[in-house]
């Protein structure tokens, strides 16, 4: 555990750990003062992207797949089925914005004034940083789409705005600090006077920086998760869209950065989804948390920033996050050969490197294991393991040491990354050096060779190691039928069949685990398969 501790804080900043022990020891207080003006908005604010209904009837929510009753569960206090992360999204009052929110105006009215009477200053989860960030936003969007904040409810707005702006996740960063950022933006320019002026030009200073930081020059989140990707454009359009409402008060030079951004975000998301138009699932990734491509590009298109699905080429190299995206006629290959996210931020990192994912005839074929909870638990421990990716266990260790809930010690650096495009196929072969603090060193290699109806993937280990695994794991539309020995049938959704022999190594078929959604775990197929002679080679061909 000391090992661990140590190769987990050598990679933080410095002002990580000193803000955070400035952030635990700081009890702030606020002078009371009265509520701001409310500025004078010139434009509409457009209507953004939205989300499922999570409040099913007035006193019922439902998040992450799991229903609470608000006159039983409240608004805080740890419950046995109720995680934090739930607790979370009862605050975000995500709601508001979500489709025919307007047809349940009276639970919303109720509901906000319900929360500034149970939730004092600074007391319980929906107090900090994060939660408050996403419903200050949140209240502004809904007082926007045609509602009225009550001066009850802009009082509170007011109040939650001064407790941020002294709890600011200088200590956290990444999409936190974002997000913090975004709601002084909001406020800034929701509010008029001094004091809104100084929240508007503190979220500017801090969302300038890290833009520049986070949004990398492929168009990547730096964080290297599609859904965090996909929240963070969200908030980018969100910025673009209250610019127009107050126009002149923002740089036009940074509206023009955003909109540059948002573009090279949609492009990168456009690379990273499956042709059944959901994301890929690596590092912390699920469905239902993020707006989809498509209701991105459709908030785009009402901003004025137009965007077309691409063809995509046979080779899409996404260079600085680490992703390749391979197209041949009826298959999609995604392919992992990133680091697992910056170094100082690896909490959302899973154990996936030289993973991949597959589609077939638009069905998803091999995926990797999804995201169904967060926290300190063993089922969160298993889906950031290596074994619940497609890719190899040496040891029965992880390619990076994820532990905790969002924590990681050493981690795996991928190297010696060749990209070759041949008359008849696409090869792809690459190592990393997750291994090396193993015994012996040893390092693994993937190589990937696409063909029209086919894809091999080999794997090889160099230096001595005890037992190394590839696996494979199956969606559960997939059904396996056994032929012979190392050969198996694979039956596809919509008729097609595939095949899968094994050409090197012993195999056999295993229980493994699926979650597309929080709190959604299914039961799968893997194919677990032991490498030989350091080696494993598989074949899996279809036709056309």
């Amino acid at each position: 555990m000391i090992s661990l501790y140590i190769h987990t804080l050598r990679y933080l900043k410095f002002k990580q750990i000193y803000r955070r022990i400035w952030f635990n020891l700081y009890k702030p207080s606020l002078v009371k003062r009265q509520i701001p003006n409310l500025r004078f908005s010139k434009n509409e604010f457009f209507k953004p992207a939205q989300r499922q209904a999570s409040l099913i009837n007035k006193d019922t929510f439902f998040f992450l797949n799991k229903s609470g009753d608000l006159s039983k569960i409240g608004w805080n206090g740890k419950l046995n089925n109720i995680s934090k992360l739930w607790r979370y999204n009862q605050h975000y009052f995500d709601d508001l914005n979500a489709f025919q929110a307007s047809e349940r105006k009276e639970w919303h009215d109720k509901l906000l004034e319900g929360w500034v009477k149970e939730n004092p200053i600074g007391y319980g989860v929906g107090w900090e940083p994060y939660p408050t960030s996403l419903r200050i936003v949140n209240w502004i969007k809904w007082h926007f789409s045609k509602n009225i904040l009550t001066d009850i409810c802009k009082k509170s707005l007011a109040t939650q705005v001064r407790w941020l702006n002294k709890r600011i996740e200088w200590h956290i960063l990444g999409n936190h600090l974002f997000s913090n950022a975004k709601a002084l933006i909001f406020a800034g320019l929701f509010f008029s006077g001094k004091e809104a002026d100084a929240w508007l030009k503190e979220g500017l200073k801090i969302i300038d920086e890290e833009v520049t930081e986070q949004v990398l020059s492929d168009g990547g989140n730096f964080e290297l998760s599609p859904m965090y990707h996909s929240i963070f454009l969200e908030d980018l359009l969100d910025l673009i869209n209250i610019s127009s409402v107050f126009p002149n008060l923002i740089p036009e030079s940074l509206i023009n950065k955003w909109k540059k951004k948002s573009y090279n975000m949609l492009e990168w998301l456009d690379t990273m989804v499956h042709p059944d138009g959901n994301i890929s699932f690596f590092n912390d990734a699920a469905i239902g948390i993020s707006p989809k491509l498509y209701d991105l590009i459709k908030y785009a298109k009402r901003l004025g920033l137009t965007y077309s699905l691409k063809k995509h080429e046979k080779i899409n190299h996404l260079a600085d996050s680490g992703y390749i995206r391979l197209n041949l006629k009826n298959v999609v290959v995604i392919l992992d050969v990133a680091r697992i996210g910056p170094d100082y931020l690896p909490g959302h990192a899973h154990a996936d490197t030289l993973s991949f994912e597959l589609s077939l005839f638009g069905n998803r074929l091999l995926v990797n294991g999804g995201t169904s909870q967060y926290g300190v638990n063993s089922v969160r421990q298993i889906e950031r393991s290596t074994m619940s990716h497609n890719t190899v266990t040496i040891d029965n260790e992880n390619s990076s040491e994820v532990w905790g809930g969002f924590r990681v010690a050493r981690r795996a650096y991928p190297f010696n990354l060749i990209i070759e495009e041949l008359d008849n196929s696409l090869n792809v072969s690459c190592s990393h050096t997750g291994y090396k603090r193993l015994s012996g060193k040893p390092i693994h290699r993937r190589q990937w060779k696409l063909f029209e109806s086919s894809l091999m993937i080999k794997d090889n280990i160099e230096g001595p190691f005890k037992k190394a695994f590839a696996y494979f794991h199956f969606h559960p539309s997939i059904k396996l039928n056994k032929t012979k020995t190392g050969e198996w049938n694979l039956r596809i959704p919509n008729g097609h069949q595939a095949r899968i022999h094994v050409e090197k190594g012993v195999s056999k078929i295993e229980k493994s685990f699926y979650s597309p959604e929080f709190n959604k775990r299914f039961e799968i197929q893997c194919l677990k398969i032991k490498l030989v002679d350091r080696e494993s080679c598989v074949n899996i061909s279809w036709d056309n």
